[in-house]
């Protein structure tokens, strides 16, 4: 823990204070019972701190000059993703292998226990978790991450685990695990997993399955790589989807021609969004719907890294262009459709984590006379820090994560 000379002044007063009440009554104590009253002291004095340390405050501010308070809830390594209980717990996953239990108040209860193991390298390890739509009778939970191939440790895909969340007093712990769907098929390379998760209203799964930047897979139907699938709560696939009946891994298939989409929801109408990393910019926020095919690496907003160009979707209107596109990039990670009342000028915004850009993305939701979508960003606000991941609770409270070392946990004051 850094300690900042505030909160280094802070200390220092709570433990001179003490100091000096602790010489006044030791005067009086017994020998025998000094030793206790010294391990009670120093606990009394690290918890005063600790609490003041995770009272900190985060000033963030917006483009068109709206200033939020975030308060810090808790500090993590490497954080990925966060999903809420029904009771006001809450889960947070560590890239490099940890599940932690936060409690009410969203502070760290315990590590989750036989959680899978993973090898984290690049962009792959840990990932998200969602609960089950019937968490509160069946305490089901998802978990997604990336595996090795026992055959060749330089092959890797994302898979996603079924399980049983176990909660005591003492501790929590996964238990009847059971993967379910794997990407398909494992290549070279550690980027470009996505591995996110959400559950429509009527209750499928919908999984973002990235590209793992090889390009063309994308568009190769007798792959799972590049789209976006929709499968039963237990992994088998539904009977309706766009392309059954032309193999396994196809029927899986909801929609294609996808990059990097490391965030989807749906808004309150039942619409289906994803954003995507963009290769060099051309950043993507869609509606997805049945079937469609998305481009990538046909066309793009953005270009090859290389400098090399690419098409944009408006030169081949057979592909679904997206309803807003970021150049420069916003590099965006995280997502939710805000469907809370207690920022009620916020209902139905959508919240997007930005990495290269370190902000936090808000974008409106409209449609026109015609019923053509119009999705505007309304304001980023910033803060200096990679946010990795944007949830919110039942309450109707925000919350974001930070990226990468000491990733700290933010719940945001709307200041009207």
């Amino acid at each position: 823990m850094i300690m900042n000379s505030v909160s280094y002044k802070r200390a220092t007063n709570i433990a001179l204070t003490t100091n000096q009440v602790g010489s006044l009554i030791m005067q009086k104590i017994p020998a025998r019972k000094k030793l206790l009253f010294f391990i009670t002291l120093i606990t009394t004095s690290f918890v005063a701190f600790a609490q003041s340390a995770s009272s900190a405050e985060v000033k963030m501010e917006g483009s068109e000059g709206t200033t939020l308070t975030g308060k810090v809830m808790a500090t993590f390594d490497q954080p990925w993703a966060m999903t809420f209980l029904p009771d006001g717990h809450s889960l947070v996953t560590e890239k490099e292998g940890v599940i932690w239990l936060l409690d009410k108040n969203q502070q760290k209860r315990f590590s989750v226990e036989n959680v899978p193991d993973v090898t984290a390298r690049g962009q792959g390890g840990l990932g998200d978790v969602i609960i089950h739509p019937e968490f509160a009778t069946n305490k089901t939970v998802y978990v997604s991450y990336v595996e090795r191939d026992p055959q060749d440790d330089a092959f890797s895909g994302a898979v996603i685990e079924r399980a049983t969340l176990n909660i005591t007093n003492n501790s929590a712990s996964l238990s009847d695990r059971e993967i379910i769907w794997r990407q398909s098929p494992k290549v070279t390379g550690n980027g470009h997993y996505s591995h996110r998760m959400v559950f429509s209203p009527d209750g499928y799964l919908f999984i973002t399955s990235g590209e793992r930047q090889k390009f063309t897979p994308a568009q190769n139907m007798a792959m799972n790589l590049g789209k976006i699938l929709r499968l039963n709560d237990d992994g088998s696939v539904p009977d309706d989807n766009p392309f059954v009946g032309n193999g396994k891994v196809t029927g899986q298939i909801w929609t294609l021609g996808h990059r990097n989409p490391l965030g989807i929801d749906f808004d309150a109408e039942g619409n289906l969004w994803a954003h995507e990393m963009g290769p060099r910019h051309g950043d993507e926020l869609n509606i997805i719907e049945r079937g469609r095919n998305y481009g990538y690496p046909m066309v793009s907003q953005g270009d090859h890294y290389s400098g090399t160009k690419i098409p944009n979707h408006e030169d081949f209107p057979i592909f679904k262009a997206p309803e807003k596109a970021w150049v420069p990039a916003i590099s965006p990670a995280g997502f939710i459709i805000y469907k809370g009342s207690k920022f009620s000028d916020w209902t139905g915004n959508g919240f997007i984590g930005g990495l290269s850009s370190k902000a936090l993305v808000r974008v409106t939701f409209e449609k026109d006379d015609k019923g053509a979508w119009q999705v505007e960003e309304a304001e980023r606000y910033e803060w200096g820090k990679r946010v990795r991941e944007v949830e919110q609770d039942d309450k109707g409270n925000i919350y974001v994560l930070e990226d990468k070392e000491g990733g700290r946990l933010i719940k945001i004051q709307h200041n009207n």
